[in-house]
Parts: C-alpha cells; sequence; structure tokens
C-alpha cells in the first residue's frame, strides 16, 4: 500500500482500526515531500518536527481509545494565507516574509481541534492575487501533470500539494476562483463554498466581501469530509453566518434524478479550447443519464463580470493591505530619511509587480471624482449578476458549466499581458459576486494528457446538493483514479 496515494476517507479509516499509525503516515508524507517537492515548490515552509509532533499527539489519543473523528491524525496542507500560531505566515510576500503569527485562524484552529497533522504552508500568489501562482515572492509553484506548466492560483500550491500526493487535502481561498480553477488543472475537487459559510478570522484578507475558505482534495467525499470540519459559525468574524451546519456526507449517494440542471449559453463562448468544450458536454450528458434534467439557461450579465471584479476587488485590496506600512509589523526599510519615505521604500520593495498593479487600481477607482465612474457602477453591476442567478435558481437546482477555458498554460505565457492571465478567471469570477458555493470536479483529460474540470455552481448555503452531483457524476467515472507522473 503506497501511503501517499491514499485518499483522506481511506486513510482516516486505517487510523481508525489502527492498521497504520499518524506517525507513520506523516512520515511518509514528508519523506515524499522531501523527494519530490524540489520539482514543484508546493509548500512554502514545511512544518516536519511539528508534524511529527502533532502525529505523536493523534497517536496516543487514539491508542488510548479517544478517536476525535476523520481528520484525526491525517497530514493536511494549509494554504500560507491562515495565520497559525508560532508559524510563519507569509501570503506569498517579501513584505511578510519573516512574519510569525501570535495567533491561530478560526480554520487553523478547527483542523487542529479535529486532530488534523498540519505538515505545512503552501505557496500562493502573492496576497492571493493571481492565476497561476507565478506571484509568489517565493517562486513559481510547477503542474504536478506537466512541470512546464503553472498550477492555477491563488491556491497552487495547495492544488499541487494534493495532487502529487504531498498531503491528503488543503485549504485554500477563493476571491474570484482561486480554489476551483487549480483544482481545474490539477486534476482535483475544489470547492468554494457559500460566501460567510467559512469564517474568515485570521485569513489574510485580500478583498473582504469576495474571500471565501474551501478545501481541496482528490475526491468529492473527502471534500465534503473537510467542508465538516471548517464550516460554521464564528463570532469573531462579522460575515460568518449563523446557518446550521449539516453532515456534508449523509446524502452523497442519495441519486440525483430530477435534478434540474441548468447550462448557461453564456459559458460556452468563441475562444474556449474545443477539448474542455468537449469534455464538459459529455459530462452534463453523463449527468442527464444519470436522472438529472437539463435545460439551457442564460446568465445575459455574465459578459461584464470581469470587468466589474477587477474593479471591485483591487478597491477592497488598496485598503485592507495599506496596513503593510513597516510600522507594527513586516518587512520594514531602514534607510530612509524620514517616515513618509520608509512608507514609500517599504511598500515599494516589500510587494510585488502584481500587487502594486491592483493596489493603483483599486486606489484609482475610489479617488475623488471616479468613485460613482468606476466603483459605484461595479457595485450596480455585481447586483445585476446577483438578480441573474437568483432568476436561473428559481427554475433549475444546479448550474454546469467549465470551470476554466482551457487546461493549464505554460509557465510565463501570460505574465507580461495581464488581461489575458485576468481572463483565465471569466467562468469563475461570477460565483464569488454573487457569494454562491461552486464546486470543480476531474471530468477529462485533454489529448496531451492535461487535466478538464467541470464547475457546478448552487444556490446560497446548498452545499448538499453540490456536493451529492458532483458525486453522484464522479463514481460513475474513472478521473479521480489518474495520478500526474511525478
Amino acid at each position: 500500500m503506497e501511503l501517499p496515494f491514499l485518499t483522506i476517507r481511506e486513510v482516516s479509516e486505517s487510523i481508525k482500526k489502527k492498521e497504520i499509525s499518524p506517525v507513520e503516515i506523516t512520515q511518509a508524507i514528508l519523506e515524499r515531500i522531501g523527494e519530490v517537492d524540489g520539482k514543484l515548490n508546493s509548500y512554502i515552509t514545511v512544518l516536519a518536527d511539528q508534524a511529527i509532533q502533532f502525529a505523536k499527539e493523534a497517536e496516543k489519543l487514539i491508542s488510548s481509545g479517544t478517536y476525535i473523528g476523520p481528520l484525526h491524525g491525517v497530514p493536511i496542507g494549509l494554504k500560507d494565507i491562515f495565520c497559525m500560531k508560532g508559524v510563519r505566515t507569509t501570503c506569498g510576500s517579501k513584505i511578510l516574509e519573516n512574519f510569525i503569527s501570535p495567533y491561530d485562524a478560526t480554520v487553523t484552529r478547527k483542523l487542529k481541534d479535529a486532530g488534523a497533522v498540519i505538515v505545512g504552508k503552501n505557496n500562493m500568489d502573492e496576497f492571493a492575487m493571481g492565476s497561476s501562482t507565478e506571484n509568489s515572492y517565493f517562486g513559481p509553484t510547477r503542474n504536478p501533470w506537466d512541470l512546464e506548466r503553472v498550477p492555477g492560483g491563488s491556491s497552487g500550491g495547495s492544488a499541487a500539494a494534493v495532487s502529487a500526493s504531498l498531503c491528503f487535502g488543503s485549504i485554500g481561498t477563493d476571491t474570484g476562483g482561486s480554489i476551483r480553477q487549480p483544482a481545474t488543472l490539477c486534476g482535483l475537487v475544489g470547492l468554494k463554498p457559500t460566501y460567510g459559510r467559512v469564517s474568515r478570522f485570521g485569513m489574510i484578507a485580500f478583498a473582504s466581501s469576495l474571500d471565501q475558505g474551501g478545501p481541496l482534495t482528490k475526491t468529492v467525499e473527502d471534500t465534503a469530509l473537510m467542508l465538516n470540519i471548517i464550516a460554521g459559525n464564528d463570532s469573531r468574524d462579522s460575515t460568518s453566518v449563523n446557518s446550521p451546519v449539516p453532515d456534508y456526507t449523509s446524502c452523497l449517494n442519495d441519486g440525483i434524478k430530477g435534478v434540474k440542471v441548468g447550462v448557461p449559453r453564456e459559458y460556452f463562448i468563441k475562444g474556449i479550447d474545443t477539448e474542455v468544450e468537449e469534455a464538459v458536454k459529455r459530462a452534463i450528458a453523463l449527468v442527464e443519464d444519470l436522472g438529472g434534467v437539463v435545460e439551457e439557461i442564460s446568465l445575459p450579465h455574465t459578459k461584464h463580470a470581469v470587468s466589474a471584479y477587477y474593479l471591485l476587488a483591487p478597491s477592497e485590496a488598496s485598503s485592507n493591505l495599506a496596513r503593510y506600512d513597516g510600522v507594527k509589523y513586516g518587512f520594514r526599510v531602514y534607510d530612509a530619511e524620514n517616515l513618509r519615505d520608509m512608507y514609500f521604500k517599504t511598500r515599494a520593495e516589500g510587494f510585488g509587480r502584481e500587487v502594486k498593479r491592483r493596489i493603483m487600481i483599486g486606489t484609482y477607482a475610489l479617488s475623488s471624482g471616479y468613485y460613482d465612474a468606476y466603483y459605484l457602477k461595479a457595485q450596480r453591476v455585481r447586483t445585476l449578476i446577483k438578480k441573474d442567478f437568483e432568476d436561473a435558481f428559481k427554475k433549475v437546482d444546479v448550474i454546469m458549466t467549465p470551470t476554466s477555458p482551457e487546461p493549464a498554460f505554460k509557465i510565463g505565457e501570460k505574465t507580461d499581458d495581464p488581461l489575458k492571465m485576468y481572463l483565465s478567471d471569466i467562468f469563475t469570477i461570477p460565483c464569488n459576486l454573487a457569494g454562491l458555493p461552486g464546486i470543480s470536479i476531474p471530468c477529462g483529460f485533454t489529448s496531451t494528457g492535461l487535466p478538464i474540470g467541470l464547475q457546478i455552481l448552487g444556490k446560497p448555503f446548498d452545499e448538499e446538493t453540490l456536493l451529492r452531483v458532483a458525486h453522484n457524476y464522479e463514481i460513475h467515472t474513472n478521473w479521480k483514479e489518474k495520478r500526474p507522473p511525478i
């Protein structure tokens, strides 16, 4: 049995039965990280000693007859945007290169309370701004399916680590597609929960009205298991919704006969990769064969989503990132002539090119004389997009689309063309603007062996239906059995 290649469900059952120990499985994962991650760069920080200590504590509890649940003793990764007490949390940026968090994010604490073994902090686009994980101060992450290609972003380190079996699951964040897009490019399941379903406390902010944490795993069931742990209300997050959290694994096998599936014509556009379009249409046809009722729908304001997003998200980023000034924490320039000069030099040296670009866009959009013309108009477009989904969900239960318009592209291919890069998220951004849950699952491969993903969108706080539909599709295909060649 090759331990690192198991799923969360498989490894947790073996741990529960005491067939393998948490220490044994953690050592196997750490060994694989040592062997493989030099090629991928999926981790910024590997917590080898701490992980072994976590595993020993888990093993001691299990040996004494106390088994907490399906993550107990299971090695998990964590995107380096979540604070972890006593561990550096960099957000992929020079400005936080040596920042040691004094507290745990709520997501981190929930993983610890569930007995998970956090083996490291995954690489990411700086401050989650990117679609390729090429914007990290710590260097780009590579795709396990083809080392010359990107893993997607901004949670590319998390996706690459799970895909290459350097952990059994990871928690990423999704502001405009940053869980779902790397999931599709790396052949994984990636879920963005409803906005407010998972606490943002201790999750370093990019765009506060859009950010949401969620799992990246090898199977839909594993995603449901992780969502069970991290979902729920948190008094420390004012945007956290006090809504009951069901057992997301309980209805996975209920079947999908009669589920109404909407297919928006606006998501099958000119320029989409032919193999992607064909794979997604075959997936939708299989869902129909399984009992889904498929109908074409319209989401007419979709074409404005990217434009609206790239005004709203940078505007919120320009406000959120104002706190990084070299005064209280993080990187600081010491050869400044005065306080103002220190601010300028610290931010100039501490932030990367993409972060600076978005801060400038946001500051401009919010500036006097331009607020109404740009930011306020983008908010109105956001309302129209949300209304499109509300109208659609009066007729259908879920919506199916491609996750990405193309498979993984080559490293460096789009770095000189920001607009081309931004269009990588054209199918994922509307979901964030509307605050909806969305999941990406594998639905095929290109002729060159690159993964393709199917996106399923659902009603607010109806992750149960999303997971049920996704699981029913998954168990009637063999995509989850395929492994990257690394």
